[in-house]
């Protein structure tokens, strides 16, 4: 029999879901106020600076003198701190509420503290329902805060035969064969809108110019990132007798390129210098932790996503596998790995790795 808890804490995790792409660098939260076995109240974080999960929930109850009669549920512990709003400890301890249940704890020291403080005035605090649901909701948070650096997904697209694009004799003059269709586009651009950042090689640039923006959904585009060590990447690339502005130059969007190379910062485009004397990447991670990005979807070639196999440098994958048969091509990475879930998205399989 499911325990009672669970049922709560699943309602929570099912309401901060729809903070996705919406709240961060804050967590996704959802909180539920249950009187004798009934909720009379319940909500979510909307929008980071927007009021928390917590006072959304608390706000819906219409008769509030039923609050210390009430148990409040919610997904992750009550942050504890002054930020853009006020502790929600303070507003738990101000209702009378004597019964708090919790997912997980906080991960972030400088929220974190409010188990202690609802114990200490009083308090009853049950913690760890659902504690590995509640940390999946929130895996971009966690690893943030516990790894000190983003949550790393790939993102690419292969055929039946295990290749991710043909060969291009003259890459400049020919555009990347699709292998997916319209369907799986649209949840790719979905994906997009709910990451902060998006990351893909110089490579990639030069051969495909991408826009790395949201343009198939709607919602805020990503800051676009690469690694351009040698300084490969021009303000125009060749096309035949012509020159065409590579996107990632264009100034619509932020972007920053990694470089060992000196270059002048342009118009929403930030170069961030780099040491060829240390390793590349405990750098970028670094750099992007301090500028608090939680995620980053990563989208580029075999060497590109191989190099960060190489350096356990992942968190998340997803797979297309379309129904194209290619013979002789670019190999997808090696990916020795088992998928957690596989379902179909328009034409294609869609396989989702966890690390």
């Amino acid at each position: 029999m499911t325990n009672i808890h669970d049922l709560y804490i699943q309602r929570c995790i099912d309401l901060a879901g729809n903070g996705l792409g919406l709240v961060a660098p804050n967590p996704m939260v959802g909180a539920v106020v249950v009187h004798n076995e009934q909720v009379i109240g319940e909500g979510f974080h909307t929008a980071y600076g927007k009021s928390h999960a917590e006072v959304e929930a608390i706000n819906q109850v219409k008769d509030q003198s039923l609050l210390p009669d009430s148990t409040l549920y919610v997904n992750l512990e009550p942050c504890n701190h002054q930020g853009k709003t006020p502790p929600c400890t303070d507003l738990i301890l101000r209702t009378g509420i004597k019964r708090v249940v919790i997912g997980q704890t906080d991960p972030n020291s400088t929220a974190s503290g409010g188990i202690d403080k609802l114990r200490e005035n009083g308090v009853e605090v049950i913690t760890g329902v659902l504690n590995e649901a509640s940390r999946q909701l929130n895996r971009r948070f966690n690893t943030y805060h516990e790894q000190h650096r983003p949550y790393l997904i790939f993102k690419w697209a292969q055929t039946t035969d295990g290749f991710v694009d043909t060969l291009r004799e003259k890459p400049d003059n020919q555009n990347p064969a699709w292998i997916t269709g319209e369907t799986c586009r649209m949840l790719v651009h979905k994906w997009r809108a709910e990451e902060p950042a998006i990351l893909t090689g110089s490579r990639t640039i030069l051969l495909d110019n991408p826009q790395l923006n949201v343009r198939c959904w709607t919602g805020k585009n990503p800051l676009r990132i690469t690694i351009d060590r040698k300084g490969v990447l021009r303000q125009d690339k060749e096309e035949g007798d012509r020159r065409s502005p590579l996107h990632i130059f264009d100034g619509v969007t932020p972007s920053v390129i990694y470089t060992c190379a000196d270059e002048e910062n342009r118009p929403n485009v930030e170069f961030i210098r780099i040491s060829p004397d240390e390793p590349v990447w405990p750098q970028v991670m670094a750099d992007l932790y301090k500028r608090k990005i939680q995620s980053i979807l990563i989208e580029g070639g075999p060497t590109l996503f191989e190099t960060l196999i190489r350096e356990d440098l992942w968190d998340e994958a997803r797979v297309f596998i379309g129904p194209g048969w290619f013979g002789i091509g670019v190999k997808a990475p090696h990916f020795p790995f088992q998928p957690t879930q596989s379902e179909t998205i328009g034409n294609s399989r869609l396989l989702q790795f966890y690390h």
